[in-house]
């Protein structure tokens, strides 16, 4: 059992760090799972590190979820009254309305696969398969190149003029409010992500937002809000092919124990990252991307070679 706690607890941690962290939490999940001999987590434990890091980013961002909560039911309330405007909206509904058209290409991912019977969302389980570890590497060194080219874009923004929205407190270059363009193209990025574990969710998502000119800050913070809805649907959608019966006691403590330490750790990772952004330290990742991008690809040649998978355990 202890042996248990320790796995899922490293798993937490893991999960903790690299869901908001822009490393990518299914690369890394996958990496961690590969080294200790873990080919499968569990379904249970991989819904319930989801969760943990949910937990995480509501209490950080309580106060303006609780806002946007607010403002949905008003702006509701509006449409049903005749008092909405599309083209005067406060910048919490024109927020809302642009994290429910960044979801939309989520969609996408129910799409049947043609000759096969895969769905596309199904490709992100083929893809954690040993024998598909060098898809891991290389959706690492892409995420690195996009967090380049992220930083690279928002430095040029700052010769650029933009309308001050005056509700906006962020600091620094770019625009502060996205537009169904902005949106879209984010959609697509968070799409492709979830495809492709290795391929840093939040790192694709900013560094896609500041390509189209977003403020860094502002896009960080679309990013996250962004993330809970995509959590909360891919807990529901594995949830439902767990197993609860197969749950002994032993193992629910261990995956409490991986949650508690998703949960403290995802908090603890919000704080660092948005510190790091604001103090443009976002390199750090750029490099740490590139270099485990590049291990990962070297071991799983090594693996495909010579048909010994590297383990730890």
């Amino acid at each position: 059992m202890i042996t248990m706690i320790i796995q899922t607890v490293i798993l937490g941690v893991v999960q903790g760090l690299t869901e908001f962290l822009p490393v990518s939490s299914s690369g890394h999940l996958n990496i961690a799972e590969h080294l200790m001999g873990m080919q499968d987590g569990g379904l249970f434990l991989d819904v319930m590190l989801h969760l943990g890091t949910l937990t995480a980013v509501l209490i950080f961002y309580r106060k303006l979820v609780w806002r946007l909560i607010k403002a949905f039911f008003l702006m509701i309330k509006d449409i049903f009254t005749g008092k909405f405007s599309f083209k005067n909206m406060s910048g919490d509904r024109n927020l809302i309305f642009m994290l429910i058209i960044g979801l939309i290409p989520l969609f996408l991912l129910f799409l049947p696969i043609p000759g096969t019977d895969l769905k596309v969302k199904d490709l992100a389980d083929v893809f954690k398969e040993s024998k598909y570890f060098i898809v891991v590497g290389l959706a690492l060194l892409v995420t690195s190149l996009l967090l380049f080219i992220g930083i690279q874009c928002n430095k040029r923004s700052g010769g650029r003029r933009y309308k001050r929205d005056p509700e906006s407190n962020y600091t620094g270059n770019g625009r502060t409010r996205y537009t169904v363009l902005d949106a879209v193209t984010v959609g697509i990025g968070q799409l492709f992500a979830a495809i492709f574990p290795g391929l840093s969710r939040s790192g694709t998502t900013l560094a896609v937002g500041e390509m189209r000119g977003i403020n860094k800050q502002a896009a960080l913070d679309y990013t996250f809000i962004l993330g809970i809805p995509s959590i909360i649907a891919a807990a529901v959608l594995e949830v439902k092919d767990v197993n609860f019966k197969a749950i002994s006691t032993d193992y629910l403590i261990a995956v409490i124990c991986g949650v508690v330490a998703a949960a403290v750790v995802g908090y603890l990772a919000i704080v660092i990252f948005k510190w790091l952004l604001k103090t443009d330290k976002m390199i750090i990742f750029v490099i740490y991307t590139a270099i485990v991008g590049l291990l990962v690809t070297g071991v799983s040649v090594y693996e495909l070679t010579t048909g010994h998978l590297v383990s730890f355990v």
